[in-house]
């Protein structure tokens, strides 16, 4: 599932094309059509994420959210610009789907860009008509002219009015990119941990607690913490919580200046490029179950908890003093 920072990027390069153009809005899998009718014409006035969900609003008022769930992503073609100086959209926005091909600077027809965990650029066919006709089950597709951006297989796909749109986001734990304050936000996500006897692993997940940690940002950030992710939430001592929050917020802020979640600060540059190449050097834990833990050696555990995997180490994370912990 895409994480926080693929969210935010969507945001930033919806913000880079698409903000302050009218847009022709459509369904052409017909699954949105009434919302698309409500769209279309409209001048998208701004793009932003919380956590895991994008909210586009149009002059009118009216917002578009998007929850890209499990299997959503989105396509642009055309025309789409670099997300940094220097840089190029590498890839889909949202669910890793790789398509090969070279990065072009040839007319908007021949890019098709798709980001996410791994963000990938593909040429299309010289010739190619544009705008290009829609591949697959397209639920909404934005058209500025230029830049064509279409979505397939979200969660959550709706116009709401704004009203409607900010009871979401007030529903919403704190996002390290969107709050004032960072400390006066982590004392919220501190409360929201301490106070309940759930295992902080399911806490780190709930999307009322904090926003936009997925399976892969909460194994890491409780490895990188030391923790025990059974250990109930309220005997997880309030430093160590503000610990983790401010540790969210640097690896967010990273994913979403590299792309990926690169979550081993024990790399060196050379590594660094290294793992942004292999996925497999990434991580510390997430997808190395049965693997000797890169700190300690000792195999990595795989369990589920709330119906998703949980990867740690057994030894290296350990609940406080005093603390229940393991399964």
């Amino acid at each position: 599932m895409p994480e926080g920072h693929t969210v935010h990027r969507i945001a930033r390069q919806m913000t880079l094309d698409l903000v302050g153009r009218r847009l022709a809005v459509s369904s052409p899998q017909g699954r949105f059509a009434a919302g698309a009718a409500r769209l279309d014409g409209r001048t998208m006035t701004s793009a932003s994420a919380v956590g895991k969900q994008l909210f586009c609003t149009f002059d009118t008022g009216d917002v578009l959210r998007v929850h890209l769930g499990l299997y959503g992503a989105w396509d642009l073609h055309g025309d789409v610009s670099p997300l940094g100086a220097g840089q190029r959209a590498r890839g889909s926005l949202g669910a890793p789907r790789v398509r090969s091909g070279a990065p072009t600077d040839a007319q908007p027809s021949s890019r098709r860009l798709r980001m996410g965990e791994g963000e990938t650029e593909s040429t299309v066919p010289a010739g190619t008509a544009w705008p290009p006709p829609p591949v697959g089950q397209v639920r909404v597709r934005l058209d500025s002219g230029s830049v064509v951006a279409d979505l397939r297989g979200p969660t959550a796909c709706e116009v709401l009015t704004a009203a409607e749109a900010a009871l979401v986001r007030e529903r919403l734990g704190p996002d390290p990119q969107t709050v004032d304050d960072l400390d006066a936000a982590g004392e919220v996500v501190v409360d929201r941990v301490t106070r309940r006897n759930v295992a902080v692993g399911q806490l780190l997940m709930d999307q009322s607690v904090v926003a936009g940690i997925g399976n892969i940002y909460r194994a890491e950030l409780l490895f990188r913490a030391r923790l025990d992710p059974w250990t109930p939430g309220r005997q997880v001592p309030a430093d160590l919580v503000r610990g983790i929050w401010r540790d969210w917020a640097v690896l967010l802020d990273d994913g979403i200046r590299e792309g990926v979640m690169l979550t081993r600060e024990d790399l060196d540059d050379a590594g660094r490029e290294a793992a942004r190449r292999d996925p497999t050097l990434r991580h510390w834990v997430y997808q190395r179950g049965g693997l000797p833990c890169l700190v300690c050696g000792t195999a990595v555990v795989v369990e589920e908890m709330a119906t998703r995997k949980l990867y740690r180490c057994p030894a290296c994370q350990v609940a406080p003093s005093g603390a229940a912990g393991g399964r």
